[in-house]
């Protein structure tokens, strides 16, 4: 590593909530001297960014990316090599379907010196937040993680729908609104059950967290009507069912 670069953190902020913010997220938050961030740490987090920090939007947005993933990359790599402390904030857990991996190897190849800061997933966090434990010994002893929208370059999926289908645990896809009505689609072609419960999480962790609940076969529909909109996980499974009585909690800690 060269000794007159600066130091990349590759952050993790967690769902949204932020006292769920880790302390030493925070505190890398706190004495940054650039933060680029996109948009999924939600609005909490952004406004505590500190007035010293040069602060850089690299948030990708339905339809407007204001920076490219490459252009990123090679920002991150910019302004380390300027000698500055650099964090890269990312909602959620920087190596959970955030892209992190890449930024790393970036900046391997760059010589830069960095940290990954483990975050809280939303793959947990939103269903918690919901009265859902994605596992649970009467209902699922597995959970898997999965994305709902791949890369739009790749020629063939990398998902197997058909063992996905016939996966006894729960499901969590991540950002799966766009293609809902193809994922549970893809699931019943290959044999799950129509009637298995589905709940869609938006904005989860936040105190505009929103639940629409359902099933394979109607949940679509459902989200539509609601106006479902990303960000949100999808949960599919038995465990849903538990959303009707643990869901009633943060009535009751209101």
């Amino acid at each position: 590593m060269n000794s007159g670069y600066g130091k990349v953190y590759l952050v993790g902020s967690g769902p949204g909530d932020p006292e769920l913010l880790t302390i030493k997220a925070r505190k890398l938050i706190d004495n940054a001297e650039v933060i680029v961030y996109d948009q999924l740490p939600g609005e909490a987090i952004l406004q505590s960014m500190p007035e010293t920090a040069e602060k850089i939007d690299a948030g990708k947005y339905a339809g407007n990316h204001k920076l490219t993933q490459t252009e990123i990359n090679d920002l991150i790599v910019k302004k380390a090599e300027e000698g500055k402390s650099v964090v890269r904030l990312k909602g959620g857990d920087p190596y959970m379907f955030g892209r992190g991996g890449e930024e790393a190897e970036k900046l391997v190849q760059a010589g830069i010196d960095f940290e990954v800061v483990p975050g809280i997933t939303s793959a947990i966090a939103a269903p918690a937040y919901a009265g859902i434990p994605v596992t649970h010994r009467d209902h699922a002893s597995m959970v898997t993680f999965i994305t709902g929208h791949e890369d739009p370059t790749k020629t063939k999926t990398g998902l197997d729908w058909e063992n996905l289908a016939q996966f006894p645990g729960t499901l969590v896809i991540f950002m799966g609104v766009k293609r809902l009505e193809q994922n549970m689609n893809a699931l019943k072609k290959y044999g799950k059950q129509p009637s298995t419960p589905v709940a869609i999480i938006e904005k989860g962790t936040r105190p505009d967290q929103r639940i629409t609940t359902g099933n394979i076969e109607n949940i679509a529909e459902k989200a539509k009507k609601a106006g479902v909109k990303a960000p949100a996980i999808t949960v599919v499974g038995d465990v849903v069912s538990v959303h009707d009585i643990l869901g009633m909690q943060k009535v009751l800690w209101g």
